[in-house]
């Protein structure tokens, strides 16, 4: 649920950007140099590499700390917290729908064959279904966002009515814990992806019930939010924000796994938050469907369709073209 003090915040700048904003970014020096942005914890974002890999130019990053889920940092940009962050674009959505003024202006995660987030049983529980489910507890990171809204794809593509699906419970748990929780049966399916997946995998006894790749194959899952306020305040200083950070999801994309994993542990080494290097060293791919995180319509169409069905927004409130801007981003090619 968002809070009315997040939307009325968001909501205070919303008239500022005149509508030639982006037809006049580029042009000149940027207007700041220091952007404000929440981290995470043993990883490395596209930001934190693009400023590495000198993409940024002038532009620094400024940690503010870490953040502990997707709509929690796309909240702080809303509210002025944090000039740039990044979620799941339905919870990008969702917050649209509540009248924020953002926009997503490069994608930064999704699925595909090596990188995706699997619903995981104990090898020896009697899951095999998407019925199965029904009265089951979930661990999954947040509510409301990528893990819950791919959880009740599943249910539903499963033949769950509504009311069957209300009766499977998706619970918070740190993803720290949502293994541990799993073996102790605290939970009847974990969530689990990246580092934290294979590692659990490694140890063994786990089974994998379902994936969200398996669901919808290689897609483009989350995005990087600028307000509108900061687009039209800040035009040459986003769109080399945006150009860098597209940069860096295209090496990303175009080298060798062992030469981005030594390129992260370096930047975790040499950033000081006494943070484990080695957790990179499970990086896969970006999951990044598009070329430099370019965006597709079907990656926001798909969303605002599923929550329109959900009930959570109102039919026709969002229209999916309004929610993201490929305008910034060179290497998106005239994508839409």
């Amino acid at each position: 649920m968002i809070h009315l003090a997040v939307v009325l915040l968001a909501t205070a700048g919303a008239g500022c950007a005149p509508a030639s904003s982006e037809s006049n970014a580029g042009r000149g020096e940027p207007e700041t140099l220091e952007l404000r942005y929440q981290g995470s914890v043993g990883t490395v974002t596209f930001p934190e590499l693009a400023q590495d890999l000198g993409y940024l130019g002038d532009i620094k990053l400024n940690w503010i700390g870490n953040t502990i889920s997707g709509p929690q940092d796309i909240q702080a940009v809303a509210t002025g917290d944090a000039d740039f962050g990044g979620a799941f674009n339905g919870a990008i959505v969702k917050l649209v729908a509540a009248k924020a003024p953002i926009k997503a202006v490069v994608g930064y995660y999704g699925s595909d064959k090596n990188t995706f987030q699997g619903y995981y049983t104990l090898d020896s529980s009697p899951i095999e279904s998407a019925r199965d489910l029904i009265g089951k507890k979930i661990g999954m990171n947040t509510l409301g966002a990528h893990a819950e809204a791919v959880l009740k794809e599943y249910l539903r593509r499963g033949g769950l009515t509504p009311e069957e699906i209300k009766q499977v419970q998706p619970v918070v748990v740190p993803p720290v814990n949502v293994e541990q929780s799993l073996r102790q049966r605290q939970i009847d399916v974990a969530v689990l992806g990246g580092v934290l997946r294979d590692k659990a995998v490694e140890r063994g006894g786990l089974r994998l019930l379902f994936s969200d790749f398996a669901l919808f194959g290689p897609f483009t899952a989350g995005s990087i939010v600028l307000t509108d306020r900061f687009i039209a305040r800040n035009p040459t200083t986003a769109r080399k924000f945006v150009e860098g950070v597209a940069k860096a999801v295209e090496w990303t994309q175009t080298h060798d796994r062992e030469e981005v994993v030594a390129r992260f542990k370096k930047i975790v080494q040499n950033r000081g938050r006494n943070e484990d290097p080695s957790l990179v060293g499970y990086w896969r791919s970006s999951g990044v469907a598009g070329r430099g995180g370019a965006i597709a319509e079907a990656e926001f169409a798909t969303w605002v369709r599923w929550l329109e069905a959900e009930g959570e927004i109102e039919p026709g409130r969002v229209r999916p073209g309004e929610v993201f801007t490929n305008a910034l981003n060179p290497l998106a090619g005239g994508a839409r």
